[in-house]
C-alpha cells in the first residue's frame, strides 16, 4: 500500500491504448495489486469478442459488477484496468470505490487499429475497434479525470499520473 496515495486508480480507453501496460507499471511504482480487466470477461464474452462481436451493455453487466466488487475489496487502493466506455459504466465502479479515480489514455482510431493489429496473442479482434470509439462517451470533464496521450512513452506518462495521483487525495470521500 502506498501511503501518500489511498485510493484506487482505473487505466480506462479504448482497445489497443496501453492500459494494460500503464496499469501493470503503475501498480508496480505505487505497491497496489493490478487487477486487469480483460482476466474477468466470461468466456462467452471472449468468444464475441474474437469474432469480432461487440459487446453490448449486458454483455458487460456481469463483468462490470465482478470488477466493482474488486474494486470493493482493496478500499487502500488498487489499480484496474479497464475500458469504462460509457460514463454509466464510471458510476457503477465509482459506486463501489470512494475516491476512485480514472487515467484516460487518448487515442486515436487509427493509433488504436495499428496496435490492436500489432498483438498477436490477444483475443480482441481489429474488427472491434470502430465500435470501441462509437461506444466511447469521453471522460474529460468528469471528476477525478486526467486524460493522458497514450502515444507518449510510458516511462512519461508514469511520474505524471503519480504526480496527480498524490495532488488530487481530496477526492477520497
Amino acid at each position: 500500500m502506498n501511503p501518500d496515495i489511498n485510493a484506487s486508480l482505473v487505466v480506462m480507453g479504448v482497445a489497443g491504448c496501453g492500459k494494460s501496460s500503464l496499469g501493470a507499471a503503475l501498480a508496480e511504482r505505487l505497491g497496489f495489486e493490478l487487477i486487469e480487466g480483460d482476466d474477468h470477461h466470461s468466456p462467452g464474452n471472449r468468444d464475441k469478442m474474437r469474432q469480432g462481436t461487440p459487446l453490448t451493455d449486458a454483455d458487460r453487466d456481469g463483468w462490470l459488477t465482478t470488477l466493482a466488487g474488486l474494486l470493493a475489496q482493496h478500499q487502500g487502493g488498487a489499480v484496474l484496468t479497464c475500458s469504462a466506455l460509457r460514463r454509466a459504466y464510471r458510476e457503477r465502479l465509482r459506486a463501489a470505490a470512494p475516491g476512485l479515480r480514472f487515467v484516460f489514455l487518448d487515442i486515436t482510431p487509427e493509433q488504436a487499429l495499428a496496435r490492436v493489429a500489432a498483438r498477436s496473442a490477444h483475443f480482441f479482434s481489429t474488427s472491434l475497434v470502430d465500435s470501441q470509439f462509437a461506444t466511447l462517451e469521453q471522460p474529460v470533464g468528469e471528476p477525478g479525470v486526467l486524460r493522458v496521450d497514450a502515444t507518449r512513452p510510458l516511462d512519461a506518462l508514469i511520474p505524471d499520473v503519480v504526480l496527480w495521483a498524490q495532488a488530487t487525495q481530496t477526492l477520497k470521500a
